[in-house]
């Protein structure tokens, strides 16, 4: 059985959800996946994984980084939990690129090259935002992209974490329409 729960941050309403074994998801309201995979007879509860959960977030919203580790209950394929076991191995206020994940990838399994967009893909299906940091994840030419939670939420996240952001940009695609 699956369990929510709701938590107010600074940059809007999250959902939480878990289960028996720890956090199953940590979304945005609103965002993109919002939800994806949930059980559809989940019960909301304040269990103590929740508890738990919103202290870690209020510590990480404070503008540290929380010192301790949540129970987490990854939910996907082999390739996804390969991929965010590494996002969990970035460090707060740092950033990695798709491309050197999908390096880490290809060595890992002695191959010569991965796909980075299949990485890219691991890392937007990532379900539980923020305490794995796929937004620490940026292009290879410094965009800042690929984040369910919106380009906004990637930015506020890093400026959090005091993460060096002056080799980083927009991709105009990504960039607010001009209304001159």
């Amino acid at each position: 059985m699956e369990y929510t729960s709701h938590y107010l941050s600074p940059l809007g309403g999250i959902l939480l959800s878990g289960d028996e074994i720890g956090l199953t998801g940590l979304w945005f309201e609103g965002q993109k996946y919002f939800a994806l995979h949930l059980d559809t007879d989940h019960e909301e509860r304040d269990l103590p994984l929740f508890q738990d959960a919103r202290r870690w977030l209020d510590i990480y919203f404070s503008g540290k980084e929380p010192d301790f580790k949540m129970p987490l209950h990854l939910i996907g394929t082999d390739f996804q939990k390969e991929v965010w076991e590494i996002l969990m191995s970035i460090p707060y206020g740092n950033t990695m690129t798709y491309g050197d994940i999908a390096g880490q990838l290809a060595e890992k399994k002695g191959r010569s090259h991965m796909s980075a967009q299949a990485v890219g893909s691991a890392v937007g299906h990532n379900r539980i935002s923020v305490i794995i940091p796929c937004h620490r994840v940026v292009g290879t030419n410094g965009s800042l992209t690929g984040y369910a939670g919106g380009i906004d939420k990637k930015i506020s996240l890093l400026s959090l974490e005091k993460a060096d952001m002056s080799h980083l940009f927009i991709p105009a695609s990504k960039a607010a329409p001009s209304h001159g």
